[in-house]
């Protein structure tokens, strides 16, 4: 039962390889951005209002494609065997992987927000929006800060 037991922490690697596909997805997306927006740009002559948004979006998709690869080598590194990465690179516990889950949460959300500041139609609408974003914000940074047992 013991080898048995031993030999499961290989079936992280199906989260693995499955973490790994989705931040490759998401480098193509966020180039995928980086093209549209470069076209939007040139096609605008630099006037449209929203070429601010969307840079920051392609930033946001960047950044979850990092946070991907992050979350596939650190779950790597806990399960099946250390990896020669740059340590800010590596989540060491469980705990470590769902901070890092929580800060992407919230960088997520405030673009999401920004975006729907440009399209706002309905004040009220968007103060419940940005209330809710807030509210999830502040639980999701208390986890952060409060959550990590020593």
């Amino acid at each position: 039962m013991k080898i048995l037991l031993e030999k499961t922490r290989y079936l992280a690697l199906v989260g693995v390889i499955s973490l790994l596909a989705a931040a490759i997805a998401a480098f193509a997306w966020g180039a995928l951005e980086t093209i549209a927006a470069i076209a939007l740009v040139i096609q605008s002559a630099g006037k449209d209002p929203s070429i601010a948004i969307d840079f920051i979006k392609i930033v946001d998709s960047l950044l979850i494609a990092t946070a991907l690869l992050i979350f596939a080598a650190s779950l790597y590194e806990l399960f099946i065997g250390a990896l020669d990465l740059p340590e800010w690179m590596l989540a060491h516990s469980l705990y470590d992987l769902k901070a890092k889950l929580s800060s992407m949460i919230v960088l997520v959300m405030s673009v999401k927000f920004l975006e729907k500041l440009l399209e706002v139609k309905d004040a009220d609408a968007l103060l419940k929006t940005g209330a809710a974003a807030a509210l999830m914000s502040a639980v999701l940074i208390a986890f952060g800060y409060f959550g990590k047992k020593d």
